[in-house]
């Protein structure tokens, strides 16, 4: 089976979970109705179902091949980007001025779930693209802006991020890559960068490369570090982008998965060096990034989601097809799968998974384009707060739940899964890379638990503590039994949540301890703030019933599958609280050469 965007589903989150009105309600979106979002999602819907989801096997089987410098991506791929181009989506989040369509992020967001699912390994290209946008429009030069932004935002041309070096990882104060400044302005760059997603490929005719380097006599360590703009091509006299930048691949990465993205190695400036511009001030070349890390964080848990609900369709409809074993009491023949009780379990479990992560990440998206564009200083505070609340969550959970629902995908298939040809092992490979991608799960942990828990004295937490209250005191004035059932389990989740929180906060505890409980404290908070997003669409499914347009069935879907998150995955919050509070004790006691083999 191939991907069909869930665009019912989509469209519930945005409107009834997240709150879209909000935005139309600032007027900063002219054009911005319900309609309107509608047929955006809807025709964002058709191009990735029918133009890109066809080609995700094929990437997969196929790869991207490098030949004397040059990268050729998979069949299918540059054609179906002329018309990811033609349809403008690149720049569907960005202002009508700048050569995008005006609309809001949480869109943008929306779309690239689709984008993801539908073939990840050619999603991943626009994602970086969005990026190096945010960047340049952020911190650009006047002349940056003029220059670069216009095709990148077509998609014309596009964009790579350029942070990782051997032997440097995570440890990004330890990049070599120089950039020695001349007397033009500009600066040249030698060095190597590695994992460069989209580094390098046949479907634009230029790349811009946004390349983290450190400028002559610059201190070591990250404080050191620049941002420069390197393009594959640079302009001739007469202003065409014809003349050869020092900047190539010379390797391709040999992956797990997503095997159409073209991973370089990427060489920067053989003896002479690679042309490139500082962005942004000199030595600030982290704040630049982080710009764009923060695009790309919320983009992966999109990411994750949207190849989890992929994964999903397939093993749903694997799990229909499956003739395999008798039902007690339903006579003696083989039954389809599905209504095995087990295989069932899976599939709800996972179906509601998706749908709190999905929330969570689109309420993020939400709340960064109302911290822009929010009418008053209070409005656009608190929702800043709430996006950096949600940020690592967004991306650590979606990502999670990536894996999570592609692996069960495998299960469901039995022996089938794990064999090539059904497809369904791709997802689990390519879903693996997002909880490493743009800071590992566990550096959002530490994010999660360290600066996000101490800012304004805990107020995110807070906020976010009394709105899950809020929505518990509302299910239990519901008038429905199943969302009644959901406000005690949801109110003692947010009181653990609460407890853990203030435990973590105690400025006497060691900051080891407060490392060791910081990814469970995330996946705590995930799984709470998660039911509370499926209790909101539990509340607002009920009073829908009875609208006209509104599929009775799929509102009272949105009812059972919060009851049984709040059911089944609730309970584990207790249990997770203490994983918390382990400390850092119960994992250094044992002696390294007694854990080693």
């Amino acid at each position: 089976m191939t991907y069909q965007a869930p665009v019912r589903d989509i469209l519930f989150t945005l409107e009834h979970v997240c709150g879209l009105e909000a935005l139309e309600e600032t007027g900063a979106f002219t054009d911005l109705s319900p309609d309107l979002v509608r047929a955006i999602i809807t025709e964002a819907g058709k191009f990735t179902t029918q133009e890109l989801a066809p080609l995700n096997r094929t990437g997969d089987l196929h790869g991207s091949t490098l030949v004397d410098g040059i990268v050729t991506t998979a069949p299918g791929f540059k054609q179906a980007y002329t018309k990811f181009v033609e349809g403008g989506w690149q720049g569907l989040s960005f202002a009508e001025a700048e050569g995008g369509m005006g609309l809001p992020g949480v869109l943008g967001v929306a779309f690239m779930e689709m984008l993801q699912a539908a073939n990840m390994a050619f999603g991943l290209g626009p994602m970086l693209t969005m990026g190096a946008i945010e960047v340049l429009i952020q911190a650009g030069t006047e002349q940056q802006k003029q220059t670069w932004l216009p095709k990148l935002i077509t998609g014309e041309w596009s964009a790579s991020m350029n942070l990782t070096e051997p032997n440097a990882g995570s440890d990004v104060g330890a990049l070599r890559t120089s950039a020695s400044p001349q007397a033009d302005g500009s600066f040249r760059l030698k060095g190597q960068k590695i994992f460069i997603t989209w580094g390098e490929h046949d479907c634009t005719e230029n790349i811009v490369h946004l390349v983290l380097a450190r400028t002559d006599d610059a201190p070591a360590g990250t404080k050191g570090l620049s941002l420069f703009l390197v393009p594959k091509f640079l302009e001739d006299a007469a202003g065409n982008f014809t003349v050869r930048n020092d900047a190539f691949a010379i390797g391709l990465e040999h992956k797990l998965g997503i095997h159409g993205s073209p991973t370089c190695v990427m060489e920067y400036g053989g003896s002479t060096g690679a042309i490139g511009w500082l962005v942004g001030p000199e030595m600030r070349g982290m704040a630049m990034m982080f710009i764009m890390m923060n695009s790309a964080r919320l983009n992966v848990g999109a990411q994750g989601v949207g190849i989890a609900e992929r994964a999903w369709q397939q093993a749903f409809s694997y799990a229909q097809e499956r003739v395999q074993g008798r039902i007690a009491g339903q006579g003696p023949q083989p039954s389809a799968i599905i209504h095995h009780p087990d295989v069932r379990r899976m599939l709800v479990d996972t179906k509601a998974k998706i749908a709190a992560a999905r929330a969570i990440v689109y309420a993020c998206g939400l709340a960064a384009d109302m911290a822009r564009v929010g009418t008053t200083e209070k409005q656009r505070d608190m929702a800043k707060r709430r996006e950096d609340l949600l940020t690592p969550m967004a991306k650590s959970y979606g990502s999670d739940i990536g894996v999570e629902v592609a692996s069960i995908g495998l299960q469901i298939h039995g022996g089938a899964g794990f064999i090539e040809e059904t497809g369904a092992a791709q997802h689990y490979r390519d879903a693996r890379i997002a909880p490493i991608y743009e800071g590992t799960n566990g550096i959002q942990a530490m994010d999660f638990a360290g600066r996000k828990l101490g800012l304004q004295n805990g107020l995110l937490f807070d906020e976010m503590i009394a709105d899950i209250h809020e929505t518990a005191t509302a299910c239990r004035a519901a008038q429905n039994t199943q969302i009644e059932q959901i406000a005690n389990p949801l109110q003692r989740a947010a009181q653990v949540m609460e407890e853990t929180v203030n435990w973590m906060a105690d400025p006497a505890r060691k900051p080891e301890d407060v490392l060791t409980g910081a990814t469970a404290f995330q996946a705590l908070s995930c799984e709470v703030i998660g039911a509370h997003y499926l209790a909101k669409a539990a509340l607002s499914a009920v009073r829908l019933v009875g609208t006209k347009g509104v599929n009775t069935g799929f509102l009272q879907g949105k009812i059972e599958l919060a009851h049984y998150f709040a059911m089944s995955v609730l309970p584990s919050v207790a249990g997770r609280a203490k994983q918390v509070t382990i400390g850092a004790a119960a994992i250094f006691s044992l002696d390294e050469a007694n854990l080693a083999p």
